[in-house]
């Protein structure tokens, strides 16, 4: 099954509506929700460690520990559809005026329908409320980040992250993800 989305906006950018549109032994079934997007909690660590290892494991994104995804919750939003968690992203302060998104992520099937751009959303937020003016991301989606107001960038420009992450990954010599930039000012 592959469920198809007809996104509503909310106005608060903390929840988006949609429709899911699910064949069912060759009937469709319209199955309505509401995503709910909110600060992380201890209770998510499990969801979150199996969304980013999903990812890690496809050579998307950097592994986390459950141990480091319980020093960092404090930095992670999560999705939230019928009470089950279905996305995640968190937002790194790499140094006085700029943060990065990372761990942007969604389970199967949610992909595609508005809810990764409201994560950026709300984190973007996140980042205006703690007067930060400048907002990154490593990523292989360039169109989902342009879509959501971001330019591509040099990575060059972000000595900050290369000496956070970067030297402790394993594609530090040969990086083919694509560096984007949201300014806030």
């Amino acid at each position: 099954m592959n469920p198809q989305a007809n996104q509503r906006q909310s106005r608060s950018g903390a929840s988006v509506g949609f429709m899911h549109f699910v064949a069912i032994g060759g009937m469709t079934v319209n199955l309505s929700t509401t995503v709910s997007v909110r600060k992380a909690s201890i209770s998510d660590i499990e969801k979150l460690h199996d969304i980013i290892q999903g990812y890690a494991k496809q050579g998307i994104m950097l592994p986390r520990s459950k141990e480091m995804l319980e020093e960092q919750i404090d930095t992670f939003v999560v999705a939230e559809s019928d009470g089950l968690l279905i996305g995640c992203g968190s937002l790194t302060q790499l140094g006085p005026d700029l943060v990065e998104i990372r761990s942007l992520g969604m389970t199967q099937g949610y992909k595609g329908q508005g809810i990764g751009g409201k994560l950026v959303n709300f984190l973007v937020e996140e980042a205006r409320s703690q007067g930060i003016i400048k907002v990154m991301a490593l990523t292989y989606e360039v169109a989902f980040f342009q879509k959501n107001g971001f330019t591509l960038v040099p990575k060059e420009i972000f000595p900050e992250k290369v000496w956070k992450d970067c030297m402790h990954c394993k594609k530090q010599y040969c990086c083919d993800e694509i560096a984007v930039l949201k300014r806030l000012d």
